[in-house]
């Protein structure tokens, strides 16, 4: 679940910043997810990913206003 959620506040994240909402921005590779999963939480308990977890989803969450904004605005929610 934790890669899922990196990759869901990476992807909105991106495209807020470039504000585009092409499909390589909003559907990247998961090999970004991936590394930073294995590179920072691979050896953490359940519990610390979980609070991992929340943060990147309160990430996820904030951005996705205006990803959805700019995604709509091309077509693409």
């Amino acid at each position: 679940m934790l890669v899922q959620d990196i990759y869901r506040a990476q992807s909105l994240e991106r495209i807020v910043e470039t504000g585009s909402c092409a499909c390589e921005i909003q559907f990247p590779s998961w090999d970004a997810a991936e590394a930073v999963f294995r590179e920072r939480y691979a050896s953490d308990e359940r519990w610390e990913m979980l609070q991992v977890s929340d943060a990147y989803n309160r990430r996820a969450n904030a951005a996705r206003p205006a990803a959805k904004a700019i995604c709509e605005a091309a077509g693409n929610w």
